[in-house]
C-alpha cells in the first residue's frame, strides 16, 4: 500500500541520505529504481509524521488512518484529538448514534481530550457519564439544542465535567433547559467563561411567544467565578436578568449583550456598581435607551472597550456617556447616526483616546472628513484596527493623506459598497491606494476595500502595485475586495505565489475589528 503513495524527499536528500554501500568499481551505478523507493515517507520517524498529521482536519484523519497500520495507529493518538467538534453544521465530524461516542471517548479521545462540541442528539446521560470520568482535562464544552425537537431522559444524570473554564449552550426557542440544568448545577463553580447563545438569527420580530428556555437565576448562584459572559441573541433577555449576574458574579471583566433587543440599560447602574473589574462592554445592536444610560455613573467604572455599533442614542446621550468614561482601548460607534465632529472634538481634547488602538466609525454620516482627518492625524500612529465604510465622502484623495499616519496598522476598511444606489460621481484610482498600504503599513494583516467594479479605476500596471502589497505587507491574511475583474487579477496575482487563500470577496467574507478585543478567544463560539 506504501508504494502507491509514494511520496519522495527532494532529490538533494535523496543522495544524501541514501546508506553508502561498498565501493564500487568505477562507472557501475545504483539502478533509479532502487534510490526512488530508498527514501520514502515511510523513513520519517513517527514524532514527526505525527506533528505533519497535526496540521490535519479531523475529517482527513480518518482518510489517513486506511493507508496503512503504522498510519492508523498514528492518526489515532489521542494526542491529535484534544479538539473535538461533532456538529457537521460547523464543519465537524458525524456520529451516529450516542453509543457510538460512548466508545470515542474511551478509545480515541481519553484524558488528552481539552475541547468539544456536541449536537443536541448526542447529548445523553451515558455520553456526559464518560466525559466525567474519562476526561478529566476537559475545559472547554459546547453543548448544542438550537435544533433540538425534544430532550433525551436526564433523571439518570448524576455525573458532569467539574473542571470546565468555559461552558457554550446554543439555546432552542421551544426547548425548556431546567430539567437538563438542574442536574449540571453543582459542576458549574469551575467556569470562568460562559456562552448563552440565543435564536435572534432564527426569529422574527412578529412572534409573540417568547419563551424563558433557561432559568439565568440559578445559574448565577452556582457560578461565582465568571469572568467572561457572553448573551448573544437572546430574545427574552432583559435588565432583570443582568441585576441577577451582577449580584453574585462580581469578577466579571467582559460582558457581552449583543443583539439582545430587550436589554434597555436600566441594570447597567447595578452593574457598575457591583462589578468593579468590568473592562469590556459589548452592546452590538442592543435595545439601549438615553434615560437609562445617562443615568448610570460612568466616570467610576473601569471601562476601556466599549462597543455601541447599531444603537440608536442620540447625540446628546453619546456625548454625555463617552465623555464621563475613563478612557478608551476600542471604541466601536458604526451606525451611529448622531455621533458627529462636537462630540468627536471634545473626546479629542479631553484625551479620551490616548490609549486608543481599534476604532469603528463606520457609517457615521454626521461626521466630517476634516474631523475624522484630525483624528488619524493625532491618534493613527497608536491605531492597530480602523474601520472607515460607507463614507462616500472620502474618497482617493483622503485615503492618500491619511494612510502614512496609520503606520502600526493591522485591519483596515474602507470603501463604500453599492455605489449605484448611491450614484457616486467620483471614481477611485485604487493603485495609490494599495502603494500608499504597501510603503506605510508593513504589519497590515487584514484589509477590505468595499467599493465596487464601477466605483474603482485601475491600469495596466496594477500588478505591479499588488507585487509591491503582497511582498512588503508579509503578515497579510485577508483581502478583502468586492468581486469583479480587479478582484480576479489581485487572486491570480496571490495565487501565482502560493498565497491561495489571502483574496476574498465580499459576497463570502467582512472584516471586522473584534480580533482586537482583550477578550476575544474567549468570545468566540460557533
Amino acid at each position: 500500500m506504501m508504494k502507491e503513495i509514494n511520496l519522495r524527499l527532494p532529490s538533494a536528500v535523496e543522495k544524501c541520505s541514501t546508506s553508502p554501500g561498498p565501493k564500487r568499481r568505477r562507472g557501475s551505478h545504483t539502478p533509479s529504481y532502487q534510490l526512488k523507493q530508498s527514501v520514502t515517507i515511510d523513513k520519517l520517524p513517527d514524532k514527526l509524521l505525527l506533528h505533519i498529521f497535526s496540521f490535519l482536519r479531523r475529517s482527513e484523519l480518518g482518510k489517513v488512518a486506511r493507508v496503512c497500520r503504522k498510519w492508523r495507529l498514528l492518526a489515532y493518538d489521542s494526542r491529535l484529538w484534544t479538539r473535538v467538534s461533532l456538529r457537521p453544521d460547523y464543519s465537524g465530524l458525524h456520529v451516529y448514534s450516542p453509543e457510538v461516542l460512548q466508545a470515542l471517548i474511551g478509545i480515541r479521545f481519553g484524558s488528552t481530550l481539552r475541547y468539544i462540541e456536541i449536537p443536541s442528539d448526542l447529548i445523553t446521560a451515558p455520553v456526559l457519564h464518560e466525559l466525567a470520568n474519562k476526561c478529566p482535562a476537559l475545559r472547554y464544552m459546547t453543548l448544542d439544542f438550537s435544533n433540538a425537537m425534544q430532550l433525551h431522559d436526564f433523571n439518570d444524570l448524576n455525573a458532569f465535567p467539574c473542571n470546565l473554564r468555559s461552558l457554550c449552550i446554543c439555546l432552542s426557542e421551544v426547548i425548556f433547559l431546567e430539567g437538563f440544568m438542574r442536574r449540571i448545577y453543582s459542576c458549574l463553580s469551575s467556569l470562568e467563561v460562559l456562552h448563552l447563545i440565543g435564536t435572534f438569527e432564527l426569529s422574527s420580530e412578529s412572534e409573540e411567544d417568547i419563551y424563558e428556555v433557561i432559568n439565568i437565576s440559578k445559574i448565577k448562584a452556582h457560578t461565582p467565578n465568571l469572568k467572561v459572559v457572553n448573551l448573544y441573541g437572546i430574545t427574552f433577555l432583559d435588565d432583570t436578568h443582568i441585576e441577577l449576574l451582577a449580584s453574585n458574579c462580581i469578577h466579571i471583566e467582559c460582558l457581552a449583550l449583543n443583539f439582545c433587543l430587550r436589554v434597555k440599560g436600566s441594570s447597567f447602574k447595578n452593574l457598575i456598581q457591583r462589578c468593579k473589574k468590568l473592562r469590556t462592554l459589548l452592546l452590538h445592536h442592543a435595545g439601549v435607551e438615553d434615560d437609562h444610560m445617562t443615568s448610570v455613573p460612568w466616570e467610576t467604572s473601569a471601562i476601556h472597550e466599549l462597543d455601541l455599533t447599531s444603537t440608536e442614542l442620540s447625540a446628546q446621550c453619546l456625548e454625555n456617556i463617552l465623555l464621563r468614561m475613563p478612557g478608551f482601548t476600542y471604541l466601536g460607534l458604526g451606525y451611529c447616526e448622531f455621533f458627529n465632529d462636537k462630540i468627536l472634538e471634545k473626546l479629542m481634547e479631553k484625551n479620551k483616546f490616548s490609549r486608543l488602538h481599534a476604532l469603528d466609525i463606520s457609517h457615521t454620516h454626521a461626521l466630517s472628513e476634516n474631523a475624522i482627518y484630525q483624528l488619524i492625524q493625532t491618534h493613527g500612529q497608536n491605531l492597530r484596527g480602523l474601520m472607515l465604510a460607507g463614507k462616500p465622502k472620502l474618497t482617493e484623495n483622503f485615503w492618500l493623506n491619511a494612510i502614512p499616519y496609520l503606520k502600526n496598522i493591522r485591519i483596515c476598511v474602507l470603501g463604500t459598497a453599492n455605489g449605484w444606489f448611491l450614484k457616486m460621481q467620483s471614481r477611485i484610482h485604487v493603485d495609490q491606494i494599495i502603494e500608499a498600504f504597501a510603503q506605510n503599513c508593513p504589519r497590515l494583516e487584514r484589509c477590505e476595500i468595499q467599493w465596487d467594479p464601477d466605483t474603482i479605476r485601475f491600469s495596466d500596471k496594477s500588478n505591479k502595485f499588488i507585487d509591491h502589497i503582497r511582498l512588503r505587507c508579509p503578515g497579510l491574511k485577508s483581502f478583502t475586495l468586492s468581486d469583479g475583474e480587479y478582484y480576479e487579477m489581485v487572486k491570480s496575482n496571490f495565487e501565482r505565489a502560493d498565497r491561495v487563500k489571502v483574496v476574498r470577496t465580499c459576497t463570502n467574507y467582512t472584516t471586522s475589528i473584534v480580533s482586537l478585543l482583550t477578550n476575544y478567544n474567549d468570545l468566540l463560539f460557533n
